[in-house]
């Protein structure tokens, strides 16, 4: 069997159990609609568990964010001996967006807690945006070239074969450009640290520092890339309600993975060694996800001996919105299908292990499991907890519908959602402490309104977790391959 007809059997295999549990799923709710009952229960007392599992490391992760956030990291970076080989090297992609957003990002990095001459920035932009591109960058480099120790930017040609427009493509040819700059600067690669950056992304003051200082302290930093808490706040105020549900969720999901490194995988804005980066060749030209494919490629290269290290400090980014209601809630599925076609790591991962015998079997076998299993249960609990759940129910017999178990499933579904409330209840208490402060604009009691939409929760974990889930590892199932969708950014 020919290479290509194997990674097609494992693009396919996500999408097929998906469906195949589905339809599992309908076909014995038929014919033993009681197994079915008996396992939905069992599903949600797991799914019971894995809420208070999730609260419990929430919790650990926002001790660790208060005491990160109060920390003076650039007098405790001072007291290493070493620290000023550190150089920090920021990428910051860009297509289509205005001035005003990406000055907006730049202002912030000059506010950072770190010596600005010990920064490069590149700003990427691309030749099917030339024209607008061109004329922000050389307005941008005449106010901060003499910021930072270099402002470069960067043209990533249209069209070069092999390629899919989008983060990756431009970032790898950022990353060749920059290299050239650094050989010139005669900096060893081992002392910059590569923060990719969405350019929309605002860091915390610390940031920096407290990467440096992170870096300088762990065992083998180069081996490591470093994840920050990832907030969706700099628009928060201003979009819809399911927009600012999805997003709160998709910062609660980080933090609590945070308090569990040995899970953690790359997402969105991150940093690395830019020796690392060198080492495994840049990011891949031909995917979409390419904030956790870097992970794998390293994961890969150094044969298992590669980690995520947390860091408990918030970088803040712009959630979608559109000019509509119902715009904003298209761009919101497109978002959340792009950030679930991450399945495409699944083919990749498990084509590559198969003939590596350098990474341990234990690391092999764990990766895939997590890559399946993540992405299976993302498209399938909430349709099983809220939709096939009940469905069993609604086709019982007359005779069946007397047993037992029949008569007291409702209740006892019931009893474990409500149990289940807790991880929502928790979720508002903190999605309020991690608000930005509220524009004049708004009325005083905006607050109550963030309190009210969690109650929106199960129909986004539907709408805007399984079906987007669902819709992209059919697409791979079908080689119906997805493309980069650039998330839109806006100023008020």
């Amino acid at each position: 069997m020919l290479p290509r007809n194997k990674h097609r059997i494992y693009e396919i295999l996500p999408g097929a159990t998906v469906w195949a549990t589905f339809l599992l799923g309908i076909t014995l709710s038929f014919i033993k609609p009681i197994w079915v009952i008996y396992f939905v229960i069992i599903y949600d007392l797991f799914w019971l568990f894995r809420v208070f599992n999730f609260v419990m490391h929430l919790l650990i992760s926002w001790r660790k964010y208060k005491t990160a956030i109060k920390r003076d990291w650039l007098f405790d970076l001072k007291q290493l001996p070493d620290w000023e080989k550190i150089y920090h090297l920021i990428f910051l992609p860009t297509y289509k967006e205005d001035k005003k957003v990406i000055e907006t990002t730049l202002d912030n990095l000059l506010s950072t807690a770190y010596p600005l001459k010990k920064m490069i920035i590149v700003l990427g932009g691309e030749e099917r945006d030339k024209e607008n591109f061109l004329k922000i960058s050389e307005e941008l480099k005449l106010k901060y070239d003499n910021k930072f120790l270099k402002f470069l930017t960067t043209l990533h040609p249209a069209n070069i074969p092999g390629e899919i427009p989008g983060k990756g493509a431009n970032g790898s040819f950022m990353g060749a450009e920059a290299k050239k700059l650094i050989d010139e600067l005669k900096i060893p690669y081992e002392n910059i640290i590569l923060s990719n950056l969405d350019i929309d992304t605002w860091t915390h003051k610390n940031y920096f520092a407290c990467l440096a200082y992170n870096f300088l302290t762990v065992p083998n930093p180069t081996h490591a890339s470093y994840q920050p808490i990832a907030l969706y706040g700099n628009n928060i105020w201003d979009v819809a309600a399911p927009v600012r549900v999805a997003a709160f969720g998709t910062t609660f999901w980080l933090m609590m993975e945070l308090a569990r490194p040995e899970r953690l995988v790359t997402f969105s804005s991150h940093s690395m060694s830019f020796k690392t980066l060198i080492d495994v060749g840049f990011w891949h030209k031909d995917i979409v996800s390419e904030d956790s494919r870097i992970f794998f490629q390293s994961l890969l290269h150094y044969h298992g001996d590669y980690r995520v290290e947390p860091i408990y400090l918030p970088v803040s980014m712009d959630t979608v919105t559109g000019t509509t209601y119902w715009e904003s809630l298209k761009a919101l599925y497109k978002q959340q299908r792009r950030w679930a076609w991450g399945v495409e790591h699944f083919p990749y991962l498990i084509s590559n292990f198969l003939g590596d015998k350098l990474t341990p079997l234990r690391i092999r076998l764990i990766t895939l499991w997590r890559a399946w299993e993540g992405t299976f249960t993302w498209a399938t609990a909430p349709i099983l907890m809220f939709v096939l759940g009940r469905f069993p129910l609604l086709v019982l017999d007359q005779e069946s519908r007397q047993s037992v178990i029949a008569q007291t499933a409702p209740f006892t579904m019931e009893q474990i959602m409500m149990l289940t409330m807790a991880g929502l209840i928790i979720s508002a208490i903190f999605s309020l402490l991690l608000l930005p402060p509220r524009p004049k604009e708004k009325r005083r009691f905006a607050w109550v309104v963030m309190i009210l939409q969690w109650a929106l929760l199960p129909i986004t974990f539907v709408l805007f977790g399984s079906f987007p889930a669902v819709d992209a590892q059919t697409r791979l199932m079908l080689g119906k391959y997805l493309g980069f969708d650039v998330t839109a950014k806006k100023r008020n």
